[in-house]
């Protein structure tokens, strides 16, 4: 009788998975196989990906059409080292009616979300595969898109976006190191080995951002500035290449978004103050610092005092670190940028050198003394005579120095 009387109660849905912006945990599946794929990308070149059978793209065409995007909830059960059952590559794009092709693109960029463990390489490795594989497929979409992104793709392309890219970066302890540049130069960078998935997304988010498809004024919704803060965390990564993609992905950002731009220069600043004042600890200066410069050279005459403040607040001060060698040369150039725009700043900027001129450390001295003779050759001879007295009474303490690199370099200029 119970039975009965509960069989007439409609039965409660199944709750689908929450995106979560900081790790993505909801896929799509299909019942496609496919060819593995281990090659590296080189450049923006990518490899045709692998073609399906009829049989499988027809059950997966019918998938779509009968559910969309409901997939097995077994999809979107966490990675825990098992293979998943309903993880199998979708059909080609080649291989589905222009008509179909959003709604495939939508689930390729749902398939992608899942984030897989790279720290054991024996798990997962056919359901890898099948990611980096359509991840390719993903860049060659966007990269040929012949019309708007409509902003509920656009939504859906951040959300796999952030939910491979933004992690917590993990790096091995540096507590027992002093942090002179020499010892950061000679120490193995850590590279990360989930770097076939993450490059390709960074690709994939790179030509995003460039594409004429691409509104600036939708897109703005999401990538926010929530976005953009957790970009620039990424910066302190450890391996190289990412941060040369961050590199160049925040600059075309910075291009596109000009209501974004304020907030940037902010966001970076904010970077520079505690890494100068508090921890003395990043990876990224040096390619924070390279953006800036191309920033600074744009900047128009009369300097803002804004920039004016940044540079005394921000830069001068990057001086004042041990490990000024590792980004001495990117912030020699935005130092040096000032002074060409506005001749004015040249004895703000030698009297900054003189406030945090090295007093032991011979090897840091002659990279200001190279430092101070690119400043000079854009200095007026009326700013020169108002720093003229400090500058030569450490000139002179330069050519009285017991070390043989400080005096010579300083003949040689």
């Amino acid at each position: 009788m119970i039975k009965q009387i509960l069989n007439k109660f409609p039965r409660k849905p199944s709750k689908s998975s929450d995106y979560r912006e900081g790790g993505g945990t909801s896929t799509s599946s299909s019942h496609a196989s496919a060819n593995s794929r281990n090659s590296d990308l080189a450049g923006n070149r990518y490899a045709n990906p692998s073609n399906v059978s009829n049989s499988a793209i027809n059950s997966v065409a019918n998938v779509g059409v009968n559910h969309g995007n409901k997939f097995p909830q077994a999809v979107n059960s966490k990675l825990n080292g098992n293979p998943l059952a309903y993880y199998e590559a979708l059909p080609s794009f080649k291989d589905v009616p222009n008509a179909e092709k959003q709604n495939l693109f939508v689930r390729k960029l749902n398939l992608c979300c899942v984030v897989f463990d790279f720290t054991d390489p024996t798990k997962n490795l056919k359901e890898k595969d099948i990611k980096r594989q359509t991840l390719v497929e993903l860049v060659d979409y966007v990269s040929s898109a012949n019309g708007k992104f409509p902003e509920v793709v656009m939504q859906e392309m951040v959300k796999m976006v952030s939910a491979n890219l933004f992690r917590t970066l993990t790096s091995p302890p540096r507590e027992n190191k002093v942090l002179e540049a020499f010892d950061l130069e000679e120490e193995e960078p850590s590279m990360d080995p989930a770097w076939p998935h993450l490059q390709v997304v960074y690709e994939f988010l790179l030509r995003f951002v460039a594409s004429p498809e691409t509104d600036a004024k939708l897109a703005k919704r999401y990538i926010d500035h929530s976005f953009v803060l957790r970009l620039l965390d990424l910066f302190d990564s450890e391996d190289p290449r990412e941060r040369e993609y961050l590199k160049t992905v925040l600059h075309r950002i910075y291009g596109k978004f000009m209501v974004h731009r304020p907030f940037i220069r902010k966001a970076i600043n904010n970077i520079f103050y505690r890494f100068i004042f508090e921890t003395e600890k990043h990876n990224g200066i040096a390619e924070l610092l390279e953006i800036l410069g191309s920033i600074i050279n744009g900047f128009a005459l009369p300097l803002k005092e804004e920039h004016k403040l940044f540079l005394v607040r921000a830069l001068i001060p990057l001086h004042k670190p041990k490990c000024v060698a590792m980004y001495h040369q990117q912030l020699s150039y935005c130092i040096t940028q000032f002074v060409e725009k506005d001749c004015k700043l040249a004895d703000t900027v030698i009297r900054g050198l003189l406030k945090y001129w090295p007093v032991t450390n011979s090897t840091k001295e002659v990279m200001f003394l190279g430092e101070l003779e690119e400043v000079l050759e854009s200095t007026q001879p009326g700013e020169f005579q108002r720093c003229m007295v400090p500058l030569f009474h450490q000139i002179g303490r330069c050519l009285s120095s017991s070390h043989f690199q400080v005096g010579s370099s300083l003949l040689s200029q």
